[in-house]
Order: structure tokens, then sequence, then C-alpha cells
């Protein structure tokens, strides 16, 4: 997700508190606030695909589902 959109979903939010939004700004910040769950959800995924976990016997475990 880049900055512009972010800045998108921030001026949506702002307008929703001052004037309120149409029905297309609505659906509208409803796609960009989905499309920002997926890409921190994916970004965390990453992180903990590459996250080890070091036992007291000096060996490397990686974090996984369970």
């Amino acid at each position: 997700m880049n900055q512009q959109k972010i800045d998108r979903i921030n001026e949506l939010a702002r307008k929703s508190k001052s004037t309120g939004l149409t029905d297309e700004e609505k659906a509208e910040q409803t796609a960009l606030r989905n499309e920002y769950r997926q890409s921190v959800v994916g970004n965390l995924a990453v992180q903990l695909d590459n996250t080890y976990i070091m036992t007291p016997d000096g060996k490397k475990k990686k974090v996984g589902e369970k």
C-alpha cells in the first residue's frame, strides 16, 4: 500500500467526522481500509515467517502455524 492511498484513507476519515461521506466515498473508504488490512496481515505473516526462537540449548526454532 502506498502513501497516497493511506493519505486518502485519512482524508476520508476526517471528512466523515466533519461533513459526512457520500455512498460512493463510503464504498471507496471501505475498499481502501480492506486493502490496508490485507497489507498489514501480509506484512505480519512475512515477518513471522522469518522469526526464530532461540531455545535454552542454543537451537533455533522457527515460529510457525500450530
